[in-house]
């Protein structure tokens, strides 16, 4: 099979296209022929990347991306609830190798059936991103209606997911972002948006009751005066685990893929009630071309590689 892989510790400038042997699927396993899957550009950067659950180094060639959107190809032992053919979306294992390639390997715990108004490409761009604003708001955050929520990143892929969220339950949405994104973030649900760049939010905001985090440093550091009695933190920025500070350690949030948050996602956007967006996509010969406009910023959702059509 065709895949982009790393035969190095390295960036993503250092990624190779070409053949590969195509995985088969062990035991609660599926094979997944990748129609898209979308760039996450700090991934390079990752742990998991590079290091196995116990610790040690992972085997070379690696293979970067770990949500996707594609059609059922294989099933392995144990699994009864997809067929051939089925159209899916979901993610891999952080420590195992990914989907920028014709086909990866996923638990089927980690898949759910694709919303069937879009297409590949925006679907690839949710299973990451929704989980992580779902899982911030809902599931560990408990944010209620009529509470104040603070959103740092609104416009980018988890902090749009997370607008519209609080939007739907019914909390005040203040949001940060830059002014060109100003009237974007509008449309997803805030009622209030703060340009960054011309404003300091602490400044500006207090006695909030919930803040989330999608940018980290000098942002992170100043989000926690901006709280009020019983205030909660969430941050998803990866430096905020290793953090000196308890606190902040504490508010660090990881993703993890869940078949039943993913299908009630897919539910909810085939409704009509949330929206995803493609920032550009490239097919998997650019694959160094994703990374570097995905890594620039200033985007609106994911970038996104076209693997088959």
């Amino acid at each position: 099979m065709k895949a982009a892989y790393l035969n190095q510790r390295a960036g993503a400038d250092a990624l190779i296209v070409d053949e590969l042997p195509q995985p088969t699927p062990g035991v609660g396993e599926v094979l997944v022929k990748v129609r898209a899957t979308a760039i996450t550009p700090t991934e390079p950067k990752w742990a998991p990347t590079f290091t196995s659950r116990d610790g040690t180094p992972r085997p070379f060639p690696i293979i970067l991306g770990h949500e996707f959107s594609g059609e059922i190809a294989a099933v392995g032992p144990d699994v009864s609830d997809f067929d051939i053919g089925d159209e899916v979306y979901g993610m891999s294992d952080w420590f195992k190798n990914g989907a920028q390639a014709e086909f990866c390997v996923a638990p089927a715990t980690f898949v759910a059936p694709k919303p069937q108004r879009l297409d590949h490409a925006h679907a690839a761009t949710v299973p990451i991103s929704a989980l992580t604003a779902w899982q911030a708001l809902v599931v560990r955050g408990d944010l209620r209606h009529g509470e104040t929520i603070l959103i740092h990143g609104a416009a980018g892929a988890v902090g749009l997911f997370a607008t519209q969220i609080a939007r739907e339950c019914g909390a005040r949405v203040i949001a940060t972002t830059s002014a060109a994104d100003r009237d974007f973030v509008r449309s997803l649900g805030a009622d209030e948006v703060i340009d960054y760049r011309a404003e300091r939010f602490d400044e500006k905001v207090h006695d909030v009751d919930f803040v989330f985090d999608t940018v980290g440093g000098d942002t992170l550091s100043r989000s926690w005066r901006v709280l009020g009695k019983g205030g909660r933190l969430l941050s998803i920025v990866s430096t905020a685990a290793g953090a000196a500070d308890a606190r902040t350690r504490d508010a660090f949030l990881l993703v993890e893929a869940d078949r039943a948050q993913l299908a009630v996602i897919a539910n909810v956007i085939d409704a009509g009630r949330r929206r995803t967006f493609v920032a550009q996509e490239f097919p998997l010969d650019r694959v160094r071309d994703a990374y570097a406009n995905a890594s620039r910023g200033g985007n609106r959702g994911k970038t996104v590689l076209r693997i088959t059509t």
